[in-house]
């Protein structure tokens, strides 16, 4: 592991140790029972267990991915909610994620999960008996609340069921894989599913599974510890939780996402009273929340994400690597999609069945950098899959809309998720050895919100490249407009991932290796 790594650890170790010790008894650990007295087949269960959540509920948005065409003209989306089933999702866990994590520590993952998973279940069930597109669309948010409060408490389940070293990064490298594979699953099952028993059917399915996970998770997951009275559980919340920085960071991250969001659907938007106060508030928001952070550090007080950490190289370079990577690979596939569909005029179980092979590539994937990550040096994995990740959407920019599938299509399937599923391993790795054990809830919930907000970052700035382009061209009078701007958002694309390579050779060259086993 790098000296940037351990150098942070300490900083943040003698913080800790100044500022919490005469405020309330020590934070404990998630679990009542040590990692060592587990079962090795229990431990496997409860990776399995929080893996399937995800699948389950990627899966969901893939089902949303291959079924927006025809949601959109069932249930008569108006154009200024035509991409929000898809976005609104990454805002929801982008906005809560933070304060999930940091309550995850303090209260415990288990029951941060188990919470966040019902109201996933209940919630993705929910989206099948939808009757219009504003329905969709919330009832998608708050299942992304759950899915934020779930993600960030795994990360503090595993690293409290697991030692640092190798078992531990294949369980990371599982619960990263389950995400693509069950949004894979869902296209494919999704495809089925509208040319057979409507898009309904998906969410009834998904969901049911769903709240059997539940009910194994209750049973599964560690047990969390004997608990507090209330009024001592209170005063931990309001000791060992930085709200106020929570809630600014939450608050930035929320207003950013949603004004991208809707400037993705009409870019003269920003000419609004009410989107340009939007943007005030997000920039002003972000300095307040860096000002916020060091008073805290100053003062020996808990403070959500120490200013000492961006100058970690190291940590800087995995969150913007990881932003950048996430943004390419969820535009890409929804690009791809939307490519089969409204050019070539295929079914959604066509356009499904072409999109599988990301989902075996992505499988293969996970679960050998799992395996490899303590032994080749990040700079490697992060570099030579951004680059062969960045042939993809070179590959569909250039693609003729009549060729066959097995030319360019098929190939930019098979690299597509190779940046993406190789740095959620790497990404988590690091960031989780950056926090404190106690803080790994918080790690967690970092990751996933610099990841969400890849998401949303993405499919903001290719909507609206598509749009301008199509805009453009139709008022020249060019029959091939969609196509152009497609072709468009493709190289934007891959502009972006060459700068992911750039970005994560510079920033890892000092990096040694990380995901060591430490005693």
């Amino acid at each position: 592991m790098s000296t940037e790594i351990h150098e942070v650890h300490e900083l943040v170790d003698r913080s800790r140790r100044t500022s919490l010790q005469d405020v309330t008894p020590p934070l404990q650990n998630v679990s009542s029972t040590p990692h060592s007295e587990l079962s090795s087949f229990h431990k496997v269960f409860i990776v399995a267990q929080l893996s399937g959540i995800i699948f389950l509920f990627s899966a969901g948005n893939g089902l949303t991915i291959v079924g927006l065409p025809i949601m959109t003209s069932q249930l008569k989306i108006p154009s200024a909610l035509a991409f929000w089933p898809t976005s609104v999702t990454s805002l929801a866990s982008a906005s809560t994620i933070l304060l999930s994590g940091s309550m995850a520590d303090v209260l415990g993952p288990t029951l941060v999960d188990r919470a966040g998973c019902v109201l996933m279940a209940i919630f993705v069930l929910a989206a099948g008996g939808v009757e219009n597109g504003t329905q969709l669309v919330t009832v998608r948010a708050i299942s992304g609340i759950g899915a934020a409060m779930h993600s960030a408490a795994s990360v503090g389940i595993i690293s409290s069921v697991l030692p640092r070293g190798r078992s531990r990064n294949i369980a990371y490298s599982c619960f990263g894989l389950s995400a693509p594979l069950g949004f894979s699953f869902g296209l494919v099952v999704g495809g089925i599913m509208i040319d057979t028993t409507g898009w309904r059917a998906g969410w009834y399915l998904f969901g049911s599974i769903m709240l059997v996970f539940c009910a194994v998770g209750f049973w599964a997951l560690p047990r969390p510890v004997q608990r507090d009275p209330w009024r001592v559980t209170f005063k931990r919340l309001q000791q060992h939780v930085d709200w106020v920085g929570a809630l600014l960071a939450s608050a930035f991250m929320s207003m950013l996402s949603y004004l991208l969001a809707t400037l993705s659907t009409d870019v003269t938007q920003i000419k609004r009273p009410e989107s340009i106060a939007l943007l005030c508030l997000a920039v002003v928001s972000l300095p307040l929340f860096l000002t916020w952070v060091h008073h805290q550090v100053q003062r020996g007080r808990p403070a959500l994400i120490p200013n000492s950490f961006w100058k970690n190289l190291t940590f800087t370079t995995i969150c913007g690597t990881i932003v950048l990577s996430f943004a390419v690979l969820n535009s890409l596939e929804l690009f791809a999609s939307l490519f089969f569909q409204e050019i070539q005029h295929l079914s959604p179980l066509q356009t499904s069945l072409r999109i599988l092979p990301s989902m075996i590539v992505g499988a293969m994937l996970n679960l050998t950098i799992g395996f490899m990550v303590d032994r080749i040096p990040p700079i490697w994995i992060v570099t030579l899959s951004s680059v062969l990740c960045a042939i993809a959407p070179l590959l569909m920019a250039v693609i003729h809309p009549q060729r066959t599938y097995w030319g360019n299509a098929f190939i930019a399937q098979l690299l597509q998720p190779v940046s993406c599923d190789a740095l959620f391993t790497v990404g988590l790795v690091v960031i989780s050895e950056i926090f404190p054990e106690d803080k790994q809830a918080l790690g967690g919930a970092v990751f996933n919100m610099v990841a969400q907000f890849g998401n949303a970052l993405g499919l903001s700035i290719m909507q609206i490249v598509s749009m301008l382009v199509k805009a453009e061209r139709e008022r020249e009078g060019d029959p091939a407009a969609l196509m152009s701007s497609y072709r468009a958002s493709f190289w934007t694309m891959f502009g972006m991932m060459l700068a992911c390579a750039l970005w994560g050779g510079l920033g890892l060259r000092r990096t040694g290796k990380i995901g060591l086993h430490r005693d």
